[in-house]
């Protein structure tokens, strides 16, 4: 059980204009850390067996390259406690221009990496370090973009204008799965694979040009200025007051996790590797993903404000455990609708309403002056957990039996019921916070 702390101080209110530009400048670096993050897993699922693993078979440069997208996630909780420890000491806003400029600086750098052919093992060695630099600049991303959203938004607002953080992701899914369409639609299977899959890489350099204009004109927190005494170690002091915090966060985030990379990334390759399905659909399915989660997404944490966040929450996740067999019988039988039907289910009903509640509920567990560290530590070390490897994890199973489904289905139910019985242990939020 964890106590709910106030998340702004009424003496020093931001003013409207204020609690939206946080509102919006949140959800531009959310568009640019989700939109830099997905595109690999997508290009990894693609090319990446082919651009830098070639020397070993098909199936393990397959393997190779889901280990590679997951090493993004380890060094998330080391960018979750960086970032929070100088964001609780020196305050948010200076902590979230630097992880917009590190996320830009490495995908760019992805995209102008040689190949295994012009480099040799050096480039697989390359793309692990800028995809750590990766993981490292999201850590620090949420945790300070959700509390600037949470603490400068209006008091029975809060799950609405935090909705961006989440929202983000799914703008930066649209966005991701859009430019590697749109150039996979305009060049040859050769061409793709030898520059095509790069361009998209390239063209973070302007979404961190529109992100840092919003984040350079946002006030810093309310909360941050009214906190006069500051812990030498907030991570310390965030896991000595609220040790089973971080343990509820895991379990929070598992049906969320689980529902959206294995349809947006462990599906896409296994579609195509598996069934014979063509690319196209499952990257058309990431557009429509990405597309509907901007109307999902604000509209559940609208209801969540209204009328509970626990109810948006526990619906979501069962919606996810139920769908999760359906969607994967859909796919045995290459069925188009079925298939859309499930994944919009699983990606757009589950995942959004179990994320549209995650910032205030997330951030409530922990006290105001080290907020950025429990909360942001918390929300990595469970992308490590239920999210980094799920790709991973998925495609061994399908390798251990034999290139069989049902592991991944089984994995993904319990994921969701999990999540469900974790959130009993939530304390529940006072009403004038829910």
């Amino acid at each position: 059980m964890q106590a709910n702390s106030n998340l702004s101080t009424p003496a020093q209110s931001p003013s409207s204009s204020q609690a939206k530009r946080a509102a919006w400048g949140s959800f531009a670096g959310a568009v640019v850390d989700w939109y830099d993050f997905l595109l690999y897993g997508i290009t990894a699922a693609l090319v990446f067996n082919h651009q830098f693993f070639p020397a070993i078979s098909p199936a393990m440069g397959t393997l190779v390259a889901f280990a590679t997208f997951g090493v993004g996630f380890l060094f998330r909780p080391l960018g979750g406690i960086v970032f929070g420890h100088f964001g609780d000491r020196l305050g948010h806003k200076k902590m979230l221009i630097i992880t917009v400029w590190l996320m830009g600086i490495s995908t760019a750098g992805i995209g102008l990496l040689p190949s295994f052919d012009t480099l040799g093992w050096w480039a697989p060695v390359l793309l692990v370090t800028l995809r750590a630099i990766q993981g490292f600049a999201v850590g620090g991303e949420w945790g300070g973009a959700a509390l600037l959203a949470v603490e400068h938004a209006p008091q029975h607002r809060k799950a609405f204008y935090s909705s961006g953080v989440q929202m983000g992701y799914g703008v930066g899914l649209l966005l991701a799965t859009g430019s590697v369409s749109l150039i996979s639609a305009l060049t040859n299977e050769s061409q793709f694979a030898s520059w095509g899959w790069r361009l998209p890489f390239l063209l973070s350099i302007v979404l961190v040009a529109v992100t840092l204009w919003l984040r350079n004109g946002i006030d810093e927190s309310p909360v941050v200025a009214s906190t006069e005494k500051k812990p030498r170690l907030p991570v310390i002091e965030a896991l000595t007051r609220h040790p089973s915090a971080f343990f509820l966060i895991i379990g929070l985030r598992l049906c969320e996790l689980l529902t959206m990379y294995i349809v947006t990334t462990f599906a896409l390759n296994y579609s195509t590797q598996n069934l014979g399905l063509p690319r196209e659909l499952f990257l058309s399915i990431g557009l429509i993903v990405g597309a509907v989660s901007c109307l999902t997404i604000p509209c559940f944490a609208w209801l969540a404000d209204r009328f509970g966040r626990r109810r948006i929450y526990v619906t979501g996740a069962i919606i996810g455990a139920v769908s999760a067999w359906p969607f994967f019988l859909a796919l045995e039988q290459g069925a188009t609708l079925p298939i859309i039907l499930f994944s919009l289910l699983l990606a757009n009903l589950a995942h959004d309403m179990v994320v549209c509640v995650q910032q205030p509920m997330f951030t409530e567990m922990f006290g105001p002056s080290y907020r950025y560290s429990g909360a942001g530590v918390g929300y990595q070390v469970a992308s490590v957990i239920g999210g980094g490897f799920t790709p991973f994890v998925a495609a061994g199973l399908v390798t251990l039996t034999h290139g069989s489904w049902h592991g991944v289905a089984l994995y993904l139910t319990l994921g969701c019921l999990l999540s469900v019985f974790t959130v009993c242990f939530v304390k529940k939020a006072p009403r004038s916070a829910a």
